[in-house]
């Protein structure tokens, strides 16, 4: 008699689609490439009913400029969400999901207020404009902290390269005990890094000024993960721009590899 197989779970992944959302199709890429089953998900149909949150593992708020970033960056997106599905992303969350916000996604999260922690919006911490006074484009050095977070587990110490695209991605605390709390209970998921592998507020290095150097943060169950570089358009080595070079880059693919292997492992 022929021994079954086990069939393994593939996570389902909705990346959520609005107006202004435009890197929806780079996350999409990602989870595909981590084994996941992405699907785009656009707002309407999770506020009409003709989708629904609970059918998903994972939820993915892409980059982009969601409504304009009109009034500021994320924050028309984060209201809708917070008046229409909060219900439903509550409910998502506490089933032990996963959430991953990259650059607009991550201004999203933080002003609905799950970054770093269940608060008002932007109350605790939030994303305001870069030190620069402008837009910031281009290629830059991470390093993983060790925190919390399920999507970097077993990753401190990694270094990654990384674009960012963003005018309002500095990160600011209301009081010195938030930072504090931010790296004892290990919030603090990644920092900007210069040429010699250190922490930096150093321009261009730290391109917005964020405190402490934070690039991106989790909540406290390490399942929401928020970030303002763009690990999604790191995937494949000749993305980057050095991908000719004698010394090779480090792709992003690990980062939604573990998110794919949480889920397989937890559902």
């Amino acid at each position: 008699m022929e021994k079954a197989h086990e069939t393994t779970m593939i996570p389902q992944v909705a990346i959520l689609q609005t107006d202004g959302t435009n890197c929806d199709g780079e996350l999409f890429f990602a989870f595909k490439q981590a084994g996941g089953k992405p699907e785009m998900v656009h707002i309407n149909d999770l506020i009409s009913g003709k989708k629904q949150l609970s059918d998903f593992h994972i939820l993915g708020l892409p980059g982009g400029f969601s409504y304009g970033d009109d009034v500021l960056s994320g924050k028309v997106l984060a209201n809708e969400l917070r008046h229409k599905l909060k219900r439903q992303i509550d409910t998502f969350i506490s089933q032990g999901k996963l959430v991953i916000g990259v650059c607009n996604g991550f201004q999203t999260l933080v002003r609905m207020g799950y970054l770093p922690w269940a608060m008002n919006p932007a109350e605790d911490v939030s994303l305001i404009f870069n030190n620069s006074g402008h837009f910031e484009c281009r290629w830059i050095r991470l390093e993983v902290v060790h925190s919390r977070c399920v999507f970097t587990n077993n990753l401190q110490g990694e270094v990654f390269e990384m674009p960012v695209a963003h005018g309002e991605g500095k990160l600011v605390v209301k009081k010195s005990t938030i930072l504090k709390r931010l790296q004892k209970d290990k919030h603090v998921v990644f920092q900007y890094i210069d040429t010699q592998g250190n922490p930096t507020m150093s321009y261009p290095q730290n391109p917005n000024g964020s405190i402490n150097a934070i690039a991106g943060i989790t909540d406290t169950t390490g399942r929401i993960l928020g970030l303002m570089p763009h690990p999604e358009r790191h995937i494949l080595p000749h993305q980057h721009p050095q991908w000719h070079a004698a010394t090779k880059t480090n792709p992003c693919n690990t980062i939604f590899e573990h998110a794919v292997a949480y889920i397989s492992n937890h559902f």
